[in-house]
């Protein structure tokens, strides 16, 4: 299936390969909380670390096999539009995995949310003031949104250097094809 290459080619894929990695990272976020579940905190540990490592490595595995089928696929493909296709991928995928996140700590019981704030008094004791107290229920009020946020970034920021680490093998492949 060779076709010249176009920008909107360029979003079409990264949307589908971005809609990929973002679904694998969201499962991932999601056994990772199931996993929260368990009375064993040696469990819970464990589950983290595996799929911290699955999430990790899988969307190193993932990108490189979807940067290579959109090198494949289109003729006339070249470096650059490799990396600004793995960007673009990592754009939409960290937003499916941030609306997720940002899901799950909007849906997290009051309960929760109180009983850590809790714990963050209790850790510091006396030194906490009535404004820094304000200040921090504002900050769990609003943390949902700057999840989102953080996470989309972090995410961006990654695929990006992925994307540039992961695209200079299509250099070599450009210079042989002058």
């Amino acid at each position: 299936m060779e076709e010249k290459i176009s920008a909107k080619t360029i979003w079409d894929e990264a949307a589908r390969s971005g809609l990929i990695l973002g679904l694998f990272s969201a499962a991932c976020l999601g056994l990772k909380e199931l996993s929260s579940l368990s009375s064993s905190t040696f469990l819970v540990t464990a589950a983290a670390i595996v799929l911290w490592a699955l999430e990790f490595f899988g969307c190193i595995f993932l990108m490189q096999r979807r940067m290579n089928k959109f090198y494949a696929d289109y003729q006339g493909v070249t470096f650059r539009d490799v990396y600004v296709f793995g960007r673009r991928v990592a754009l939409l995928s960290g937003l499916i995995l941030a609306a997720v996140n940002a899901g799950i700590i909007y849906l997290l019981p009051d309960e929760t949310m109180d009983a850590a704030l809790a714990q963050v008094y209790s850790s510091m004791g006396s030194s906490m003031t009535a404004s820094m107290r304000d200040t921090m229920e504002g900050i769990v009020a609003k943390m949902p949104v700057y999840v989102f946020f953080f996470q989309w970034f972090y995410c961006f920021i990654y695929g990006t250097i992925l994307s540039a680490i992961l695209s200079r093998r299509f250099i070599s492949k450009d210079i042989m094809d002058e």
